[in-house]
């Protein structure tokens, strides 16, 4: 029996001919991750073990994005634990203020991972690289602290599900739409420990930007990881961010499923998560008006440059409804600069309005966009369970950037058509 595209990748990094699903390995790791929240707690589980360095300092990434700017003392003590750190062993990968962005969007556009990599991070949407065609999966901060140390990681090797897409989505359907319908039709729990293995004729009508908010998500799904195949899209991607080889691993024909979905992407529409789970979708039309109080557009989900110009192209020329406070928050350094050089920024101000610097600080309900009680939020961000961004008795509806812009503009959940476009 063949194997899947992730396990090719694992059994390289194992030093093995093949693997199997449910089979143990230990695997060499290509990068470890860590943010301000979980890199603190890896730190001090690392001093432990009594090693004086960390395994390779090119190979380890610290990025400051949940509560950098530094929302009170705690926040500020814990990326200077980071800080500490980096200096004394000498990380090269270390991104604080200034220079940071929302780790899943950052490390991709800084090169730091390539097609056939294998990647954890202390953070859930590590699975996000898979869009390159690289494994990768989240991992609790003590694994992290092992990796450092070791380069090496444990793994059950996950089986499989396929999912083919064909067709060409409409207009103002989007990544996120994609990968919400895919929550809704299995649960939150439909991918549990399992590959998400995209492929099919439809790959070609999605951007990367759309590529890496579904791989984001697969953890949503309760996915191990999520992964596409290398095309020329994710080759250009790479030439054009990193100076690193890269390797191609492709699924054998007699490759070993537990499932195949087949999605036409022509037939999907903005999809819309209902509190106060991932999988409780339903599409525009499908429900009476609900009002909201806030509109967030952002995340290491969907704060990247084909969210910004989507927003931007929902909002230019018209205004966010008096009662809505609309929040933008572009997902790194760069992805501000451009959004500044094409006028985005603009745009959004002139709508009424903020832009954050890089931060996700409102999605995990850190600051920057924290909801009281009754309140509602329509959000691009991952996640609405309860009290995520708030209080308990507050809402959150995840959706796309297009969805999230025309919401803010009439002040209820809605899609661009409902403004014209």
């Amino acid at each position: 029996m063949g194997m899947t595209m992730t396990q090719k990748i694992l059994a390289a990094h194992a030093g093995l001919d093949e693997v199997r699903a449910g089979q143990l390995i230990e695997a060499d790791l290509d990068l470890v991750l860590g943010n301000d929240i979980t890199s603190p707690v890896a730190i001090q589980e690392m001093e432990k073990f009594n090693k004086e360095t960390v395994f390779n300092k090119d190979k380890i990434a610290l990025v400051m994005d949940h509560f950098a700017p530094n929302k009170d003392i705690k926040s500020a003590e814990n990326c200077k634990c980071c800080r500490d750190f980096a200096a004394r062993h000498e990380i090269s990968n270390y991104f604080d203020v200034g220079e940071m962005g929302i780790e899943h969007a950052l490390l991709p556009e800084k090169g730091l991972v390539v097609a056939g990599d294998a990647v954890i991070g202390a953070d859930s949407h590590t699975c996000t690289y898979g869009a390159l065609g690289a494994f990768s999966t989240g991992v609790g901060s003590t694994d992290m602290a092992a990796g450092m140390v070791t380069g090496k990681a444990w793994f059950k090797v996950p089986s499989a599900i396929k999912f083919e897409l064909i067709g060409k989505p409409s207009k103002w359907v989007s990544g996120k739409d994609v990968i919400l319908h895919i929550i809704g039709m299995i649960g939150v729990d439909g991918a549990l420990y399992k590959s998400m293995e995209f492929t099919g004729d439809g790959i070609k009508n999605l951007t990367m930007d759309d590529r890496f908010t579904i791989c984001n998500m697969a953890i949503e799904a309760g996915g191990k990881n999520g992964i596409f195949p290398v095309d020329e899209l994710a080759i250009q991607y790479m030439k054009d961010h990193s100076k690193r080889e890269f390797k191609i691993f492709e699924a054998d024909g007699d490759a070993e499923y537990e499932e195949v979905y087949t999605i036409d992407l022509e037939k999907l529409e903005p999809t819309i998560s209902f509190p106060h789970l991932p999988e409780n979708t339903r599409t525009i039309g499908t429900f009476d008006e609900i009002k909201v109080d806030q509109a967030v557009i952002g995340s290491c989900t969907n704060g990247r440059l084909d969210d910004m110009r989507i927003a931007a192209a929902v909002l230019k020329g018209r205004k966010v409804a008096k009662n809505v406070r609309c929040i933008v928050i572009p997902a790194t350094q760069e992805i501000y600069l451009q959004s500044m050089r094409e006028g985005l920024l603009e745009i959004f101000i002139e709508a009424g309005a903020i832009v954050s610097t890089p931060t996700c600080g409102p999605c995990l309900g850190g600051y920057m966009g924290i909801l009281a009680k009754g309140e509602r939020c329509i959000s691009t961000t991952n996640r609405n369970f309860v009290g995520r961004m708030g209080h308990v008795e507050s809402e959150v509806y995840l959706a796309s950037p297009a969805v999230a812009a025309a919401s803010a503009v009439t002040g209820h959940i809605s899609a661009p058509e409902e403004l014209g476009l």
